[in-house]
């Protein structure tokens, strides 16, 4: 079994930064580190979407177009756990962001169906 706790969110103004964070736990040494991990996000009356995920043996990062070059998926292996540095950031990034982890193959990386483990979420709102 795999948690994810998330944490990093909270209110900015437009043009600011924030970092999340994802700390992938396992419930036995046997665990090991899930294929990929990465960062959706779900505005209020909109679809749940990819942004960014990290394939774990690879290192191999994916990002939504509307993020590239804003946002950065990073991982520390030592501390399992996977960042999402967001700057620069727009009122139309405020949503719930979560942190999901899946098998390194599969569906592409930006279908939710890819991820078997999703954390409860961390609120980013940017203010004009």
């Amino acid at each position: 079994q795999v948690q994810l706790m998330e944490s990093g969110g909270g209110s900015v103004q437009a043009g600011e930064s924030l970092r999340l964070s994802c700390t992938v736990a396992t419930d036995s040494e046997s665990t090991s580190m899930p294929g990929r991990v990465g960062w959706f996000r779900q505005a209020p009356a909109k679809e749940r979407e990819a942004i960014a995920t990290i394939f774990t043996i690879t290192n191999v990062p994916y990002y939504r177009d509307s993020v590239k070059g804003r946002f950065t998926i990073s991982r520390d292996s030592a501390k399992n756990t996977v960042y999402l540095q967001m700057n620069n950031l727009k009122p139309e990034d405020t949503a719930m962001y979560y942190c999901a982890a899946g098998k390194n193959w599969g569906p592409p990386w930006w279908q939710p169906a890819s991820y078997t483990y999703w954390g409860q979420g961390t609120q980013v709102t940017v203010s004009s």
